[in-house]
């Protein structure tokens, strides 16, 4: 029996004992924490309210330093970057252009010219101009008597090195190229009329197109006349230039008498009182009888009826080189050719062809074609064709010591000349 009471007494202890454990842990967990560990109570954060002015120190601004840059790696970090300024070149005048196309163009034969004395004034030197001179299309004839009247020259004037041999040679050119009349004729009243002719593939129809262009942007009124009524591509690709260029284009179907349409061609342009018409012609050769006889027809009308015909110009591929110019005698025959249009002359280095023409046709080159751009046919300047014929040689040589002789010759010839009546 006393063991029973003494049993339920340590029951009843044990109860107690982990009944009081348990309580006192859900009670007080948070204080078992670590000291370290235990978050600030508000009250222990200062606020706004709590600092007084007063009580706290000035916080002093140093004086800016003059040797400090306050910009480092420039102002232009703080502000937007400035747009880069574009220099825009001044276009080219014509001038300019032809100067330098035609040096491109020409420089090949500068190239030669450059290397041929350089051993002096040998038979070998002087061999070799003449091949450099025939090859640049200069012509056998007209080649012969340049550099035979070139060495005459030299020993007159007493030149005994290469450069100023070629420094002559230039000069001479220069002289030769210099006495004819380049400038296109134009009426002082009324529609000037210019007729073009040469081989289909010269550049006819795009050179009228071009001188078209230029013209109708000078405020000239301009008609053109497509009577090279073979091809009806031709017709066409002037109606093109025609659109291009603010000009009107005369046409018939194809077949047409091309003698009609250059008819045509005068009643529009007396009519819209234009101040040029511009008359396109054929150029094939494989019927060259019919065709001079065409172009002989042509010309008749365009006297009859306007009572003038200003410029006759015939169209010649300097790519050509001899050829054309046998080609353009054909023409010669049949109508008074009056100048020369040399087209492509930027497409060869054979630029001779300009005094070979000149010679062998008596004909003046006026316009050259230096390019595809409407802007790119020039008149011919024989200053700037000289220049870039010789562009590769250097001249060291004054020319100031045989100035007045090369006058003197000149005269020689006017006086000569007017003695045989040709002047």
């Amino acid at each position: 029996m006393e063991l029973i009471i003494i049993l339920a007494v340590v029951a009843v202890l044990t109860l107690v004992v982990v009944g009081g454990l348990f309580v006192g842990r859900s009670k007080g967990g948070t204080a078992t924490l670590p000291p370290e560990t235990k978050a600030p109570t508000p009250s222990s954060t200062p606020t706004e309210d709590a600092i007084d002015p007063a009580k706290t120190p000035a916080i002093e601004t140093p004086e800016p330093d003059e040797d400090i840059d306050p910009y480092p790696g420039g102002p232009n970090l703080l502000t937007e970057d400035e747009p880069d300024v574009v220099v825009v070149d001044e276009p080219m005048s014509l001038v300019q252009r032809f100067r330098q196309q035609l040096t491109r163009a020409s420089s090949a034969l500068g190239s030669n010219l450059r290397g041929i004395f350089s051993s002096g004034l040998t038979e070998e030197a002087w061999e070799e101009l003449e091949e450099s001179l025939i090859a640049a299309d200069v012509g056998v004839d007209a080649t012969l008597e340049l550099v035979e009247g070139l060495r005459a020259r030299v020993k007159e004037q007493g030149i005994t090195d290469g450069a100023g041999a070629l420094a002559l040679l230039k000069e001479v050119l220069r002289l030769e190229l210099g006495t004819a009349d380049r400038t296109m004729a134009r009426r002082p009243e009324g529609t000037t009329v210019w007729l073009f002719t040469g081989v289909n593939g010269t550049g006819k129809t795009t050179s009228i197109g071009k001188l078209a262009k230029r013209h109708v942007d000078a405020g000239e009124k301009v008609v053109l006349a497509a009577a090279d009524t073979f091809r009806a591509a031709a017709s066409e690709q002037l109606e093109i230039w025609g659109e291009r260029s603010g000009a009107r284009v005369i046409r018939q179907d194809e077949g047409a008498d091309p003698a009609a349409v250059a008819f045509d061609g005068w009643k529009a342009a007396t009519a819209a009182n234009a101040d040029l018409l511009m008359i396109d012609t054929a150029g094939r050769l494989q019927n060259k009888k019919e065709l001079m006889a065409e172009l002989t027809k042509v010309k008749k009308v365009v006297v009859r009826e306007a009572e003038h015909l200003d410029e006759v110009l015939l169209v010649i591929d300097a790519t050509t080189g001899q050829n054309g110019l046998s080609q353009a005698k054909a023409f010669t025959e049949a109508v008074e050719v009056t100048g020369v249009v040399l087209t492509k002359l930027d497409g060869t280095a054979k630029g001779g062809i300009v005094i070979a023409i000149q010679r062998a046709l008596g004909l003046p080159v006026k316009l050259v074609g230096l390019g595809e751009g409407i802007e790119d046919l020039a008149e011919f300047d024989p200053d700037a064709f000289i220049d870039a014929l010789f562009a590769e040689v250097v001249q060291d040589v004054e020319l100031e010591d045989f100035d007045a002789e090369l006058a003197e010759l000149v005269a020689d010839q006017q006086d000569d000349q007017q003695g045989d009546g040709t002047a």
